[in-house]
């Protein structure tokens, strides 16, 4: 595989310094340009970083040294030195969806974090394993865009990450409803607990916005390409709720689940087993030989525990059991920082990479 130049939008932010950290040694991908908001621009990473760094391994030594420069103002100097780039930044929907559409119109591809595109029907949002067929869109996209190479990709929603890999892989049983409880880690948030002390101690019953994109993005990952537009699925039905609970990385979700012809226990359990993608197919670097793990014990998967399993790109499951509402329930679990965001991240810029896209 070709070596890619590659940028980040919103590198200071805690996505953005997980993209870091995540490309620092990666076989594909070179990071050439680092890119903030305006108050940023001109100090190097390390200066604009500061104290402000969240990640647990230190700044990668060939990152720190480089001069951020201004998202906004440099798109043409980013656009014309790079392949590709990372998007993870902290602003408003639409300034971000203004920000994404100006690099992509400058031929410069976008690979983002954020959710400002999740629901343009023309814009794929991908989980690799699950609906890789999607990128095809991004030919409708381009002819609306009027570019010959700039796109834009997005990854999903860190919290569906958990429970929706653990649910695709039975919908042949036709899956009719679900009810998900997800606990999320507080570096959802971008935040840790020397920056948030109110969560020692404590839960929150409610993450604004979650609950809808936990609710409507799993239709959009299960859709169908038509007339130039991702058209969303019209079953299961799916309903949430999203609490914010004292971890500091690992969403977990409670599942529920009935079907239109049950399922065995044992065909879940060989379905969990079996599964594997795309990736696994062109061992992308970034992806983990077994997708979806499945612990016995009765106290497993925790986040402390296993939120690092295969890198922290594997998704766990336990508990699964009849239920007297639904036909099972069970637990997930997934790194929210790592499958939910940046390493999500990496692993679809990796499939887009393979397929040809940034060519």
């Amino acid at each position: 595989m070709k070596k890619y130049n590659v940028g980040i939008i919103g590198a200071t932010g805690m996505v953005g310094q997980r993209f870091a950290t995540l490309l620092e040694n990666h076989p594909w991908f070179n990071v050439k340009v680092l890119a903030a908001s305006p108050r940023s621009a001109g100090q190097t990473y390390e200066e604009a970083a500061g104290n402000r760094w969240k990640m647990s391994v230190p700044m990668p030594d060939p990152m720190k040294n480089m001069v951020l420069l201004d998202a906004a103002a440099d798109i043409d100097k980013i656009a014309g030195s790079v392949d590709f780039c990372f998007c993870a930044v902290d602003m408003k929907k639409d300034e971000i969806r203004a920000l994404e559409e100006a690099y992509a119109k400058a031929e410069c591809p976008i690979v983002s974090n954020n959710s400002a595109h999740r629901s343009t029907p023309d814009v794929p949002m991908v989980v690799p394993e699950i609906n890789p067929e999607h990128l095809e869109i991004i030919t409708d996209q381009r002819k609306r865009l009027g570019t010959k190479k700039g796109f834009i990709a997005v990854k999903s929603n860190c919290s569906i990450q958990s429970y929706v890999p653990a649910l695709h892989p039975l919908r042949e049983f036709g899956i009719t409803k679900v009810l998900a409880c997800t606990y999320q880690a507080i570096s959802g948030a971008g935040r840790n607990f020397e920056t948030w002390p109110e969560m020692v101690d404590n839960l929150i019953p409610y993450i604004g916005g979650e609950e809808e994109k936990s609710e409507q993005e799993p239709l959009k990952v299960w859709g169908t390409i038509k007339n130039g537009e991702i058209v969303k699925a019209e079953k299961p039905l799916i309903t949430t709720q999203c609490l914010r609970v004292p971890v500091s990385d690992g969403h977990t979700a409670a599942v529920f689940v009935s079907f239109d012809r049950k399922p065995s226990k044992e065909d879940i359990l060989k379905r969990w087993a079996e599964f594997s993608g795309v990736p696994q197919e062109l061992r992308l670097p970034s992806a983990p030989k077994q997708f979806i793990h499945y612990f016995e014990e009765n106290d497993r998967p925790q986040a402390k525990l296993d939120r690092e399993l295969e890198g922290g790109m594997a998704v766990s499951t336990g508990r699964l059991r009849e239920d007297t509402q639904y036909d099972y329930k069970f637990v997930c679990l997934s790194h929210n920082t790592l499958r939910g965001a940046a390493g999500g991240g990496v692993l679809l810029a990796e499939l887009l990479a393979a397929k040809g896209w940034f060519d």
